[in-house]
């Protein structure tokens, strides 16, 4: 039985209808990047994907949904809240336990971001912040990752560690990709978005990003 499925969906965002007639599938194990020009609708597939997984699915939300007022490890903290009881979490807010720093800084240390552990979200980089978010959906765990542009603010060195981490940690991944290169990279099959209905959905197995030029209207 397919992880996430879709037949004949037409997908609404705040009202208006974004796609339409949209159908396909994705089985546990497969590495999706959603691609297409901006406004094409991945962030709303994306969400859409999500709902039918929240149970089992970590999220890296486009925007990073973060506590800019809380430290580094209180955000990624937040991952596993319901993991744990009310009062547990009020005393961790209050006074880190050593047992939940030592559990979150390898996560930090996969996005390089072990020296910002006890630094406020609102004093990090645009960067930062997103690798907090990345770092607390995979402290987060589950089987299924879904990511809205992980890597869109962070240099190409970095992307690929991101990248790497959420690929090597979660057996499904989809990713909304706007980067072509590391959607071919990174993923085994894509799915282009435009003009609100889904254009391909194929391999990435012998693709080039030169063979996407035309979906978006490069000469």
């Amino acid at each position: 039985m397919p992880l996430f499925e879709l037949s004949g969906a037409n997908i609404a965002y705040d009202g208006a209808n974004v796609l339409n007639d949209v159908t396909l599938k994705i089985e546990r194990g497969e590495r999706v990047a959603l691609v297409g020009p901006s406004g094409a609708g991945k962030s709303t597939l994306l969400n859409t994907l999500y709902r039918q997984q929240a149970a089992r699915a970590a999220l890296v939300p486009q925007e990073y949904a973060l506590v800019r007022s809380l430290s580094v490890f209180h955000n990624v903290y937040m991952g596993r809240l319901n993991r744990h009881s009310s009062a547990y979490n009020l005393l961790n807010l209050l006074y880190p336990l050593p047992r939940e720093i030592a559990a979150i800084e390898p996560f930090l240390a996969m996005v390089d971001l072990a020296d910002k552990l006890g630094t406020p979200a609102g004093e990090l980089s645009g960067g930062e912040q997103q690798r907090t978010a990345v770092a607390r959906a995979l402290y987060q765990g589950g089987q299924v990752l879904l990511a809205d542009e992980p890597v869109s603010s962070v240099d190409p060195l970095q992307s690929r560690r991101v990248l790497d981490a959420i690929t090597g940690a979660h057996e499904t991944v989809v990713l909304a990709m706007h980067d072509v290169e590391l959607a071919l990279e990174y993923a085994q099959r894509l799915i282009g978005l435009k003009d609100g209905r889904v254009w391909f959905d194929q391999p990435t197995d012998g693709m080039r990003a030169a063979d996407l030029n035309e979906f978006y209207g490069q000469e």
